[in-house]
């Protein structure tokens, strides 16, 4: 977080990564119970917000000109939603010149969305004083996305339930992440669609804590999945293809996707393995995404 001499206040919204995703069963209103490793890299969007009479966002970054800024924007409604709170609060319904400047690709799989909320959320809380503690920007960001309650705090949870269950992780050394996207969107929906609607996997039992780079791969080989992969995959093909690149890297200890796709990353114990294996995708594939960075603590 930071802050400038013009009163403005500013929020880091990490890249959220899956290092695992079960579906464990559905409950009957539809909604998907999941049981995800839940963890951050140390980069992401960031949401500035300065005082102002009205609310207002404008959007910046290398991603900025893809979104929209309408009613079903999520930095909107983030802040929108901490006005109601806001007036509850404090009586009154404060505004706030808001700038999203966006590095992460949309609709990636690494909560860009969901984290953009969550930053809002957290901004804003500061901006206006209002002092909201955490399990209120919880209870005020999960109807605006399953994954925004995890975003809030950004560090690694267990996200159970439809992410509105969060629990403490395993103890995680430290470790470095390269992510790739194929710069093509994939919306949740449609994963959850393509895939067996009655299909579940048992979650599995979480160890206390990892205490090296290589141990945390090899319960993630061995003992876990990402069970939208497989329906990813089918839907675009180049996940498949992104995988085997990250697996050929020198160092790569555990490779997977994130979320519901398209992102896929790798973990390395060190940064150099991770920024030379970024050097060389981007040189191969120079219509990807690709993104080194640490776990964020």
């Amino acid at each position: 977080m930071t802050a400038d001499a013009r009163g403005a206040v500013s929020e880091l919204a990490r890249a959220k990564v899956n290092l695992t995703l079960h579906v464990t069963g559905r409950r009957a209103d539809g909604y998907h119970l999941l049981d995800s490793l839940v963890v951050f890299a140390e980069m992401g969007d960031t949401v500035t917000a300065e005082p102002s009479a009205v609310l207002s966002l404008s959007l910046d970054g290398p991603f900025g000109d893809v979104l929209e800024v309408s009613a079903d924007n999520l930095v909107l409604r983030a802040a929108m939603a901490m006005q109601d709170a806001a007036k509850a609060r404090i009586g009154t319904v404060p505004g706030a010149a808001l700038l999203l400047t966006k590095r992460l690709p949309v609709a990636s799989g690494i909560g860009g969305g969901s984290a953009d909320a969550a930053a809002t959320l957290r901004v804003l809380n500061r901006l206006w004083g209002l002092n909201l503690p955490d399990a209120d920007l919880e209870r005020i960001g999960l109807p605006l996305g399953a994954d925004v309650p995890v975003c809030l705090r950004s560090t690694a949870r267990m996200m159970r339930g439809i992410g509105d269950r969060l629990d403490p992780a395993p103890a995680l050394p430290p470790v470095w992440l390269l992510l790739v996207n194929p710069m093509r969107g994939l919306e949740t929906r449609a994963v959850f669609s393509a895939r067996d609607p009655g299909a579940a996997s048992p979650a599995p039992a979480i160890p206390d804590g990892f205490d090296t780079a290589q141990g945390l791969a090899d319960w993630l080989r061995s003992e876990t999945t990402n069970d939208l992969a497989p329906a990813a995959r089918s839907l675009m093909p180049e996940i498949a293809e992104i995988e085997a690149a990250l697996a050929a890297l020198p160092g790569a200890l555990h490779t997977g996707m994130s979320g519901s796709g398209a992102t896929c990353f790798a973990l390395f114990d060190g940064p150099k393995p991770a920024i030379e294996g970024g050097k060389t995708l981007r040189t191969a594939h120079r219509n990807w995404w690709v993104e080194p960075a640490p776990l964020a603590t």
